[in-house]
């Protein structure tokens, strides 16, 4: 499941990278641009952060951070969801490295007779191993639509924030750098409390922050902030729900 989830954050990136490059970055967003995309994601967020940006008296920067909270707190209930399920996963393990050790061979019948035993296990508990991905699915295309939103409106691209153009790269890599340190939290929060981890786990909790610094580097800054703030909105919100565990796990590690 860990490498399910691995190769769709992959496919996902690539498929941001494809879609920001294509030809209609270069065309203005307004209410007669055309098309699904344009009419009801790219445009509304243009609309919705000039909207906020105009109340909090012109600052686009302070904008995009309201509009990510906003948009945080819509999510917020499958956000809820997706740790409540990665905590039933959790809770789950001892009984998942059981059933790998009775059907440790590698032969396809077994593997087989694997995968339906641990598909019996989560209907039993009520448990989706696919929820962990729903949370990255909502968001990519509100980030990509984000990405139109600022570079076709040329008021929020050309706007200056603290101490970088909104649709310029950050110059001093502050904002990536940040982004991927609060991703490496943020993962690092949802596994506590998940006792041993894999090296799929393992893997995931390092590669998605590179990841994330990698593709900050590469995009305009107001992306990076939007992450960031989304990133400390959810360590926050993840607390919130695992601090009992957060908090055992922390108290176990401390005892001799």
């Amino acid at each position: 499941m860990v490498k399910r989830r691995i190769w769709l954050t992959i496919w996902l990136a690539a498929l941001l990278t494809f879609i920001s490059g294509c030809t209609q970055i270069n065309e203005p967003i307004t209410p007669e641009s055309k098309g699904f995309w344009n009419e009801y994601i790219v445009y509304p967020l243009s609309w919705l952060i000039k909207y906020v940006a105009n109340v909090l008296g012109g600052s686009y920067g302070l904008s995009i951070i309201v509009v990510t909270i906003f948009i945080r707190l819509l999510i917020l209930p499958l956000m809820i969801q997706q740790t409540k399920n990665a905590k039933a996963m959790q809770a789950l393990q001892p009984e998942i490295q059981k059933l790998r050790e009775k059907y440790s061979s590698k032969d396809m019948q077994t593997q087989q007779k694997l995968q339906q035993e641990m598909m019996l296990l989560f209907q039993k508990h009520g448990v989706n191993p696919m929820a962990g991905c729903f949370p990255i699915l909502i968001q990519m295309p509100i980030l990509i639509g984000f990405y139109h939103a600022i570079m076709r409106t040329r008021e929020i691209a050309e706007h200056n924030f603290l101490w970088f153009d909104l649709g310029e790269k950050d110059p001093y890599y502050i904002l990536p750098i940040v982004a991927g340190i609060t991703t490496f939290i943020q993962q690092k929060i949802v596994m506590a409390g998940a006792g041993q981890q894999n090296p799929q786990m393992a893997m995931m909790l390092w590669m998605m922050p590179i990841m994330i610094v990698i593709f900050a580097i590469n995009f305009p800054a107001a992306l990076s902030l939007y992450w960031v703030v989304g990133n400390i909105f959810s360590i926050a919100q993840t607390y919130f729900i695992k601090g009992p565990t957060i908090d055992s796990a922390r108290s176990g590690g401390t005892k001799k």
